[in-house]
């Protein structure tokens, strides 16, 4: 709906994870330039981590869309609780191994085979497991004993972990895991955007769908974007897609604080009724956020306020001192002709 009132060749703010839509912030592109490096490597895990809606997954896919197919065989995972045994299923699987013998020691070999065969034909094989955090301890050794497969002194299988915080601190202090450790070659974990990457990643999505500069987005409308997302690339897709909605339905050219606070607003109630809905209590992030921005710029208003009045009250006081001053120096003045009178009559 919004895309025909606005013009628009596509969705610019769509959920589902789109490599065409990667946007380069500092942090995405330092972790792009981890994992470039770690492929040149060929070798060892290379770590990405970040918190939900980071762009994680964006980021990855960015990465194997621009791989040569011709030198490199990839493979996805995304995992749920995996334990060791199934991780080999899920790899095998992912390679387009037969698993229906559920023997492990054949899929061992069976993965081996495939590995070795790769390798004969010049390509690289990476593998790449989604949400890693949800892996066990002995899930993650499984693949680290997948890594000690060699063609003389070339490895051959890389492997990326893309996880949440908590992966972060489960690699790096679980101490069965120091030989993985031992095999990380390249780590990175991503923050949220700026203020100034959050208004360039809005400008930057809808420039991809020929957005001809309507909506317009005002200053204290893009401070409000921020204050609300934090710079977290998935919370910034849900809001400007209800504020895009919003605003075709209300026929809006312009989307200003005042709009994203009343868009913030409906989406609390639409919490709220889903909560309801559901017999539970808890939120999902939004309440309180259209009232904590609507709160901060009323304050930013009333400073605004205060500082024109206070501006006032310094021009009255310096004309005043102006006219002072003039006063001053016509008293002066006729002092002066007196005296210099005085003098000439002398």
């Amino acid at each position: 709906m919004y895309s025909e009132f606005y013009n628009l060749s596509g969705k610019p703010f769509q959920l589902t994870p789109d490599p065409n839509f990667y946007f380069d912030s500092s942090t995405h592109h330092k972790a792009m330039a981890y994992l470039s490096y770690g492929i040149s490597q060929g070798e060892g895990f290379i770590i990405i981590t970040g918190e939900i809606g980071s762009g994680k997954t964006t980021l990855v896919g960015r990465l194997l869309q621009s791989l040569d197919p011709d030198k490199f065989v990839t493979a996805k995972i995304v995992t749920s609780q995996l334990d060791a045994d199934n991780i080999l299923k899920m790899v095998a699987a992912s390679f387009g191994i037969n698993i229906q013998n559920t023997d492990k020691a054949v899929l061992i070999i069976e993965i081996e085979k495939l590995l070795r065969n790769n390798n004969r034909r010049g390509k690289n094989t990476l593998l790449l497991i989604d949400e890693a955090q949800n892996l066990t301890t002995q899930a993650l050794e499984e693949l680290r004993m997948l890594s000690n497969f060699q063609e003389g002194n070339k490895a051959l299988l890389q492997s990326f972990l893309v996880g949440q915080p908590e992966f972060r601190d489960k690699w790096a202090f679980d101490p069965a895991l120091e030989q993985l450790r031992q095999r990380v070659i390249a780590t990175h974990h991503l923050s949220p955007m700026t203020a100034d990457e959050t208004h360039e990643y809005i400008k930057h999505r809808l420039g991809l769908v020929d957005w001809t500069g309507n909506p317009s987005f005002s200053d204290d409308g893009l401070k409000a974007i921020f204050k609300y997302s934090g710079g977290v690339p998935r919370k910034l897709n849900t809001l400007c897609t209800r504020l895009l909605l919003f605003g075709a339905i209300e026929e809006i050219e312009e989307i200003n604080a005042e709009v994203v606070v009343e868009v913030l607003d409906d989406m609390e109630q639409d919490n709220f009724a889903a909560a309801a809905s559901s017999g539970k209590n808890k939120g999902n992030g939004l309440v309180g956020d259209a009232a904590d921005i609507e709160t901060d710029l009323a304050i930013e208003r009333e400073a605004q306020l205060m500082a024109s009045s206070e501006l006032l009250k310094l021009r009255k006081r310096i004309v005043r001192l102006e006219k002072n001053i003039k006063i001053q120096d016509k008293t002066l003045q006729g002092a002066i002709d007196i005296v210099e009178g005085l003098l000439g009559g002398s």
